[in-house]
């Protein structure tokens, strides 16, 4: 056995994981950039939970019921493509050889609907987290609204990988303490805790106890001392699977680089290549080829292909349930069926408020709360918050209640004062699929939410944004809560709608818009103060404003 690895485990074990790091810094040295540490010492890990423990099928990435996969820290994606390739996803080792070269399936980071298996776009550290809290809240929903006693057609676990740097982001704190207060036990989190950033040791910026803080969070932590030891990493796996009442974090205790003769526990390889020499070193150490890159062996194939077969059956299971239950539940599979589609509830939109003239002014804020609440009357599947402004952002549904850990059919989610983690968990129920997610704040406070918005844009995520407290009429507040440069800013972000209705009437369009949008997010910006209802006998008919700017 190599040194390091625990002794006893099979041969075959041992050759995949290798394989996997193998993989790692071969694509990382052919491209001349990259990040080979993180994967080399997470092999160990990814390759227990892809190949013995997560539900998913490599020929169906989009099988709803599926577990999710997040890999928060996404400069690892190497790991992410390894393990796509090898399990057989619709990747080619082609493709892992044009890593990070232009228009490759393999980019720098990890593209959603670009590679076949990735659930989320990453990179910016932090942001993965929040996303796989939005997809276990979103299975916790969908799971109460569809499942029935006899038949329960999902129940999925969501699985994030997260290290140092998603630690230090406070979006994951805040994800964190959200998940933990919600009681999200379908949500496993493994913490690469390797103890290198870019910088170095984080002995220098990141000394607290992180099993402490997630205990208070409410998290059941589980401590495993080597990451190498893969019997301890799937006991601590099905541990976590069999909690029922919080999230779980699995605090790994790995070594970047692990095998590197050179640079093994070094911020070295974090974020560059090895080396060709430091290249032969490892592989010679692990017993590979040393001039034979990208080298596979028979028997890797063998065993990791059997993830094709295992997510086959796993479906065809799930499907004959499914089948019982359309013919047992046909209104809810009929539903269902819609709603993974993305298609919308017939006449959804058929009764939004009608507001006149003659009702007098209103702020757009207002009319906002009644078209949600209209729209939600015919769309169960909406559900959303408020980053604790609901009062002011006219964000609740009143015919529901609060989304918490005993009433899990909530639709109102109660996301706190944390609204860069709202933006992040808003992404992942929308990449979750079946909801249709929103969530308010002041307008000002849309900065906070920023890199979430942005994200949205380039994943295209049809998440509205309700924006309230629009303009320096704001007043009282003073300068810190008037926003000025706030619209300028949201319309320089790719792909995001951003609509500012005039009055009532355009409120309701804006709305219509924004629930039948498929391409990206919308953001709705509107007022606190009172505004004069249009009188659309002297003015164009508001429906103009899908259209943009209209006469």
């Amino acid at each position: 056995m190599n040194e390091g690895l625990s002794v006893g485990h099979e041969k075959i074990d041992e050759l995949c994981i290798n394989t996997i790091r193998t993989l790692s810094i071969d694509a990382v040295q052919k491209a001349n950039s990259g990040h080979p540490g993180a994967p080399m010492g997470l092999a160990p890990a990814a390759y227990v939970l892809w190949t013995k423990v997560l539900k998913h099928n490599p020929q169906n990435p989009d099988w709803p019921d599926r577990d999710r996969f997040v890999l928060s820290g996404g400069h690892a994606s190497m790991l992410l493509y390894s393990l796509l390739y090898l399990t057989g996803y619709d990747l080619s080792l082609d493709d892992l050889k044009n890593f990070r070269q232009w228009e490759s399936k393999t980019p720098g980071h990890p593209e959603y609907a670009h590679t076949p298996g990735v659930e989320t776009t990453t990179g910016p550290l932090g942001q993965g987290f929040s996303n796989a809290v939005g997809m276990a809240l979103a299975e916790q929903y969908i799971a109460t609204f569809f499942n029935r006693q006899d038949n329960e057609i999902i129940d999925h676990y969501t699985y994030m990988f997260c290290g140092d740097g998603d630690m230090m982001e406070g979006i994951s704190s805040e994800a964190a303490s959200l998940a933990g207060h919600l009681g999200l036990s379908k949500l496993i989190c493994i913490y690469d805790d390797n103890k290198i950033s870019i910088e170095g040791s984080t002995d220098i910026a990141f000394t607290e106890d992180v099993a402490l803080r997630f205990k208070s969070y409410n998290w059941h932590v589980i401590k495993v001392d080597d990451g190498n030891d893969i019997d301890s990493i799937k006991n601590a796996l099905e541990e976590s699977k069999a909690e029922t009442k919080r999230p779980s974090m699995i605090m790994l205790r790995t070594q970047i680089a692990f095998g590197s003769p050179n640079k093994q526990g070094s911020s070295d390889a974090h974020g560059a290549p090895l080396g060709e020499e430091e290249v032969r070193l490892t592989k010679e150490r692990f017993g590979f080829p040393v001039d034979d890159s990208f080298h596979v062996p028979e028997e890797v194939y063998d065993l990791c292909r059997n993830c094709v077969e295992r997510g086959k059956t796993a479906q065809s299971h799930w499907q004959k349930k499914f089948d019982a239950y359309e013919t047992a539940y046909s209104d809810l599979a009929e539903q269902w069926t819609h709603a993974i589609k993305g298609n919308l509830p017939s006449q959804w939109d058929l009764d939004l408020p009608e507001f006149k003239p003659a009702d007098g002014p209103m702020a757009t804020r207002a009319a906002s709360g009644k078209v949600l609440n209209a729209i939600a009357e015919k769309m169960p599947l909406l559900l959303g918050g408020s980053a604790d402004l609901a009062p002011s952002n006219k964000t609740v549904i009143e015919s529901s209640f609060d989304f918490q850990k005993n009433s899990y059919n909530g639709r109102n989610i109660r996301f706190g004062v944390r609204e860069h983690a709202m933006g992040g968990i808003l992404n992942g129920i929308s990449l979750h699929g079946g909801l249709k997610p929103y969530g308010g704040t002041f307008l000002v406070f849309a900065d906070y939410m920023r890199s979430s918005i942005r994200l949205a844009g380039l994943m295209k995520l049809p998440v509205i944004y309700v924006f309230t407290h629009d303009s320096i009429a704001v007043g009282e507040d003073g300068p810190t809560h008037q926003p000025v440069e706030q619209i300028a800013s949201l319309r320089a972000i790719p792909g995001l709608t951003v609509i500012r209705p005039a009055d009532a009437l355009e409120t309701a369009e804006a709305w219509r818009l924004a629930v039948k949008n498929t391409d990206g997010p919308v953001a709705l910006i509107l007022s606190r103060q009172k505004l004069p209802v249009l009188d659309r006998t002297e003015y164009a008919s508001a429906d103009g404003l899908a259209k943009g700017a209209y006469i």
